[in-house]
């Protein structure tokens, strides 16, 4: 029975932002699955990744996704890479509705230039080697992405327009 709804996305694309907003809307429980992981492990995303590197935090990312069977229909976040490793993208198709908020590069790049100093992947990058960086990191994670069950498209429009179609995509 699918019961969650999991927002997938490059990094910077909303997803805790939406995330929220769309569990407001539609009264259920919010999880962001890095949050997540960060609690239980007691260290962030951060420092899990360069004290244990990629595929440890990939694998640790997997189990806390997989705990959520056990826990009633929410809208989660998922961290940019999660349906990109192991079974995850197929297990979340299975469990609940995957939506792909999907951004452009250059909106990306203006969100996550401010967010440099809390993203370790991102400190070492000017704006021109950002842009570069988002371009083929989102080349290669599209065919998961767009294998989402929906896709909501980011559009120069009002919040209140944007969580209506987010909404739509829901059912």
């Amino acid at each position: 029975m699918k019961t969650h709804i999991f927002l997938i996305g490059f990094m910077g694309s909303g997803k805790t932002h939406w995330g929220r907003q769309l569990a407001t809307r539609l009264q259920m429980p919010f999880i962001d699955l890095d949050a997540a992981v960060e609690q239980g492990e007691g260290q962030s995303v951060g420092i899990l990744f360069a004290e244990k590197g990629e595929l440890a935090f990939r694998e640790l990312e997997r189990d806390y996704l997989h705990q959520l069977a056990d826990l009633p229909a929410s809208v989660v976040s998922t961290g940019g890479g999660a349906p990109c490793f192991f079974d995850n993208l197929d297990w979340m198709k299975n469990t609940g509705r995957v939506i792909y908020l999907q951004t452009p590069v250059a909106e990306l790049a203006r969100r996550l230039s401010d967010a440099r100093s809390t993203r370790p992947l991102l400190a070492h990058l000017d704006d021109a080697e950002l842009v570069d960086f988002i371009e083929k990191l989102l080349a290669k994670r599209a065919v998961f992405y767009e294998a989402a069950d929906a896709t909501v498209a980011y559009e120069d429009v009002e919040a209140a327009q944007f969580l209506e179609r987010l909404v739509k995509k829901t059912t």
